[in-house]
């Protein structure tokens, strides 16, 4: 499913249970030392995601390495790498990228199962809902609600080694197209993600097998050169703390 939405230089890996080779890696000290105590769902889930992530990176040529959430929740990748992993009822995903070719990356994977009232109203803006009735006067079974929710996910794991910043639900305005593509414009869109376009950016989504996946891939030649920068700064200053992290705790 991943392999049809990421562009081709992106390796990606799934698994829709936790019982495959993703699921029975060995996690390194400090992935071990993330889920001591937790219950045993959830570190079924997050030992097979980094399972996936091994694979990915093991397809992009690179060596498997711990990935440690950070302070907002996302996990930091080797030098030279961006990556994003998600996972949700049945479902597991990773998916990295070298950093010549892409400055950042996002994916997020949903049920396809609407949200309930409460949350939609948290997370849909009367903008987008306007959006919603014009572009898709036929949703024919689509959740647009969860889609959204999902567009903005993968949104925010991409932009966010950017700005350091958990974004709320409206912090990005996103539009759904039926082709299978989504505009997102992040919080501040008065700084331009490129230096040659609008701010704002392209992401694509897709619905199959009772599940909802979007992804969003940002070009290196595409992102400003000040923003690229900054990225790579912050991403080898996030791999530099996990490395002394994994001496520590060896």
């Amino acid at each position: 499913m991943i392999a049809e939405v990421v562009p081709t230089e992106v390796r990606a890996r799934e698994a829709f249970d936790d019982d495959g080779p993703d699921g029975a890696v060995t996690l390194f000290a400090t992935e071990q030392a993330v889920v001591e105590g937790v219950l045993d769902e959830r570190r079924k889930e997050f030992t097979t995601v980094r399972g996936c992530a091994r694979a990915a990176l093991t397809a992009l040529g690179v060596d498997p390495a711990p990935l440690v959430p950070g302070p907002l929740g996302a996990p930091g990748w080797p030098a030279g790498v961006v990556g994003s992993m998600t996972h949700c009822r049945n479902y597991r995903a990773a998916a990295v990228a070298l950093t010549k070719d892409f400055a950042a990356l996002g994916i997020d994977a949903e049920p396809r199962e609407p949200l309930s009232p409460f949350m939609a109203e948290r997370i849909v803006s009367d903008v987008e809902a306007s959006w919603l009735r014009q572009d898709f006067p036929s949703a024919a079974g689509l959740p647009l609600d969860r889609l959204l929710f999902c567009a903005k996910e993968a949104s925010y794991k991409a932009l966010s080694p950017w700005t350091g910043t958990r974004f709320g639900f409206r912090d990005f305005t996103v539009r759904l197209r039926p082709d299978g593509t989504f505009l997102a414009v992040p919080p501040t869109p008065e700084t331009p993600i490129s230096s040659r376009g609008p701010a704002g950016f392209t992401g694509r989504w897709a619905a199959c097998s009772g599940l909802l996946l979007c992804v969003v891939a940002l070009s290196a030649s595409y992102v400003s050169s000040d923003l690229l920068d900054d990225l790579a700064s912050k991403a080898g200053k996030n791999w530099d703390n996990q490395k002394q992290a994994t001496r520590r705790n060896s």
